[in-house]
């Protein structure tokens, strides 16, 4: 199966000589010739399963019309989605684990079920949905649960908004409204269109008339929290933004928000702790909240901490006139008392900067939301040492480098491309026959490769861009790459039943960037793309269970604008070395590169292990035990 891919990879061993990299990158690179570990025989043990969910109605019939299926998985991240047909979904090759089984139908209460395929296979599940009350009748499930004509309108109104087309966008919604009247996530739409119009009297009415369908609507209580703080009505915005972070208690710009409304009802220890929370949060993404901190912290008299945490802020924002400004007012001025009666400092202060936070991002309804956008939940109180975790991952990558060298697999796509209203065409799907090679060339210095093959001929992606770089994300972790990134322990969160550390990174911005690249061409030059995301590590095992991974922001010279992929690993077992291997199970990928968007899920299976010996002699590994025998072709030696 695999030695026309063998066949290929020898003859790019000729090309040893050539430059290399000192992380893996985008664009295929030399792998140059070296001693490898023997390997004999393998076996290995992928373990997937299925799941049906049997949706019916109040009268026990399977469900007709729109019923929109998701699993969620134990982190609490969508993990595949479905429309049903006949009142059943079906969802194949999952993962053997537990789920949470979401299910949304228009005018009826949205049910929530657990599912276990990793006792059963097919796992089932029968739902039956209840119709919502009458005082509920007009709550929404949220936009999957519309009707696919006004998903459409919704998605064209989405387009218009974000190319400032006000008219088109609000025609579009009416023609949404008109399919699918009395919903949430139009009205909110419709505010937000009033409210790019600057008529924020129209946009207040639409989103109390969200709140009214929908009350945890949360982009609805942010927007409404901020409107009314840009009045300077802090009184009416505070319930608001209490309720928005309540609603998403993970969310930074909620705490945000509601510190600046704190602040301005002189609650001053209330804002202080929202804005902490918030830059606890937020990272990098939340660097506006310092300083309005350090103000806060002035006023209640803790000069100390706020300079020192404003001449931080400038050594990072050395163009902020404003914070510059402020660091001087606050150096000079004398203290007084203050408005609480405890010791503060007269700094000239405003809190107009904490609005700026308030450009929120713009809604898609197609990638996944910013993964800086609010924190995954963790166990409370629990203590993370993030220099103790990242080096225990880091011995686990470099035996990953170790033992793996290079590996090949079935790789199965399923590629959609989404159209400018952010809807999806027809799924075309495509398997490949894999092969990767990841080896340290010499000290500091790492190198990927990857082939892909359909039958005898090199394997092309759907609308020619290729889809590289997903088994070498890990290496963000390896020791070598670790300078170039900030990293941040989250917390222990729970991971498919067992415990995982959530660990935050962000790439620095004075490192050179070689975990992504973009190649412009076979022979064109190659770009890098800074990326922030979030990890999971095993807490017992320190192996990396899932990998969310995207761009920082959009890179116009290449007009690049969205880059995003989830990345799932799983043990694989090969029986003949006694190894367990954790590699990739399954990627999600979106992109929008050069006005061409697609969403494209990678499934992986069929893992075999093999070496290269020093004279460049490649062995393949024996059947699987499970596989009658038959003869494995010779190994391929390049030519001189």
């Amino acid at each position: 199966m695999f030695s026309r891919l063998l066949k290929l990879f020898a003859g790019s061993l000729l090309l040893a000589c050539c430059w290399f990299r000192t992380a893996p990158a985008l664009a295929k690179q030399p792998i140059p010739g070296g001693q490898d570990p023997g390997l004999n025989q393998l076996n290995l043990d992928v373990k997937t399963s299925r799941v049906e969910i049997y949706i019916k109605g109040p009268d026990g019939k399977p469900m007709e019309g729109v019923v929109q299926v998701t699993l969620v998985n134990l982190a609490g991240q969508a993990y595949r989605q479905a429309t049903a047909k006949a009142g059943v979904a079906r969802f194949g090759d999952v993962a053997a684990t537990q789920y949470k089984v979401l299910v949304a139908a228009p005018g009826f209460e949205r049910e929530t079920r657990e599912v276990d395929a990793e006792v059963k296979n097919p796992a089932t599940v029968t739902i039956l949905l209840r119709p919502m009350s009458t005082e509920d009748a007009s709550l929404t499930a949220g936009l999957e649960a519309l009707p696919p004509k006004a998903q459409k309108e919704l998605g064209k109104s989405l387009a218009a908004l974000h190319a400032s087309n006000l008219v088109e966008a609000r025609s579009h919604l009416e023609s949404a409204n008109k399919i699918a009247p009395n919903r949430a996530e139009v009205n909110y739409l419709f505010g937000l269109c009033s409210w790019q119009s600057k008529d924020f009297t129209a946009a207040k009415s639409y989103w109390t008339r969200t709140l009214e369908l929908n009350p945890k609507h949360f982009l609805a209580l942010l927007f409404l929290g901020q409107t009314l703080l840009g009045e300077d009505k802090a009184a009416e915005a505070l319930p608001y933004l209490q309720r928005a972070v309540e609603t998403e208690p993970t969310s930074w710009r909620a705490h945000a928000f509601l510190a600046n409304a704190e602040l301005r009802q002189d609650s001053m220890d209330d804002a202080i702790q929202h804005a902490e929370r918030a830059l606890e949060l937020g990272h990098s993404q939340a660097e506006s909240v310092q300083p309005f901190l350090a103000g806060a912290l002035a006023r209640r008299g803790d000069k100390a901490r706020a300079v020192a945490l404003l001449q931080s802020y400038l050594k990072d924002h050395p163009a902020d006139a404003e914070a510059k400004k402020q660091l001087e007012s606050m150096l000079t001025a004398p203290v007084l008392s203050g408005a609480a009666g405890s010791e503060g400092t007269s700094v000239g202060f405003t809190d107009s900067a904490m609005l700026g936070a308030g450009s929120l991002p713009e809604i898609s309804n197609w990638l996944p939301p910013d993964i800086d956008e609010k924190v995954p939940a963790v166990e409370a109180g629990t203590a993370c040492k993030i220099d103790d975790v990242l080096r225990a991952t880091g011995k686990r990558i470099e035996e990953f480098i170790a033992n793996v060298d290079r590996f090949a697999a079935t790789e199965s796509l399923k590629h959609e491309n989404i159209n400018k209203w952010g809807l999806p065409s027809s799924p075309e799907a495509r398997k490949f026959d894999y092969l990767v090679s990841i080896r340290e060339v010499k000290k500091g210095v790492l190198n990927v490769e990857e082939f892909r093959t359909i039958g005898s001929v090199a394997g092309e992606f759907p609308d020619g861009i290729q889809t590289n770089g997903l088994p070498s994300m890990v290496l963000i972790f390896h020791p070598y790459n670790l300078g170039s990134f900030d990293l941040t322990c989250e917390g222990l969160a729970r991971w498919n039943g067992g415990l995982a550390w959530q660990v935050h990174f962000r790439q620095r911005a004075d490192k050179p960037n070689a975990i992504l690249k973009y190649r412009l061409g076979a022979m064109g030059r190659s770009v890098g793309v800074p990326l922030k995301g979030r990890a999971w590590i095993a807490a017992e095992t320190y192996q990396i269970v899932r990998l969310e991974a995207q761009m920082i922001a959009p890179l116009p010279e290449i007009r690049l604008a969205a880059d995003y992929a989830a990345i799932e690993y799983g043990p694989v077992h090969f029986r003949e070395r006694n190894l367990d291997m954790w590699l990739p199970k399954s990627a999600e990928v979106y992109s929008d590169w050069r006005g061409r968007r697609f969403h494209r899920r990678h499934s992986f299976s069929n893992y075999m292990l093999f070496s290269v010996d020093d004279q460049q002699h490649i062995s393949l590994p024996k059947i699987a035990e499970e596989t009658p025998p038959r003869a494995a072709p010779e190994a391929v030696k390049p030519n001189p």
